[in-house]
């Protein structure tokens, strides 16, 4: 059973993900994930409805916490350190929780809707607002700020990805690797390679 003092709701999403992330979306149903959550399939239609619901409710907690990561990000004078921070920031998120992450981005075999990718799109803001300001500083060239921010995230996104597979190893020994590629994607942005580099070293100190 759900353990006391803990949100049954919140229970059943983490179960959910879990179960969407291990076994596909064949395996989810309102018994297993009933049974993955240790409470009752009455629980699941009284909290949910169905299991549509419980999919959009597992792409909102995942993309919820992606903002949460990357809120926690503060903005400092140097807006390079600051991209390749929000950069950290989203390969945190990915990796403190990655079968919401696998389910947020399709990765589980899940089709998303519009409407589930539409539920991310305001994560980006903030990098948006990163890039811009490297573009008014004179470090990136100018660009329309969302697309230099969609081809970070496709570095990020990318990057995280191939971890999380376990085709990169260790993520603790992956940091040189993706420093290089952070700092590969400022310096194709515009900004001096010394410059760059300094930069995001600076980011993976903070």
């Amino acid at each position: 059973m759900v353990k006391p003092g803990r949100d049954p709701r919140a229970e059943l999403v983490e179960a959910g993900a879990r179960v969407l992330a291990e076994q596909g979306p064949g395996a989810l149903s309102a018994r297993s994930l009933a049974r993955a959550a240790g409470t009752s399939t009455m629980a699941v239609y009284t909290h949910f409805g169905g299991m549509p619901a419980v999919v959009r409710a597992i792409i909102h907690e995942g993309f919820a916490r992606l903002a949460a990561e990357l809120a926690g990000v503060p903005p400092t004078a140097d807006p390079v350190t600051d991209c390749a921070a929000l950069a950290l920031a989203y390969r945190r998120a990915a990796h403190r929780a990655p079968h919401l992450y696998r389910v947020m981005f399709g990765a589980t075999g899940f089709e998303l809707t519009d409407e589930n990718r539409g539920i991310g799109a305001y994560t980006l803001r903030v990098a948006r607002d990163a890039v811009a300001r490297c573009i008014e500083a004179g470090r990136f060239h100018p660009a329309e700020p969302w697309v230099l921010t969609r081809r970070s995230w496709c570095l990020a996104h990318g990057l995280v990805s191939l971890e999380l597979a376990g085709f990169l190893g260790d993520p603790a020994a992956g940091d040189a690797d993706f420093r290089a590629h952070l700092t590969g994607f400022a310096v194709g942005a515009g900004d001096d390679p010394a410059r760059a580099q300094a930069s995001i070293a600076e980011a993976f100190t903070q």
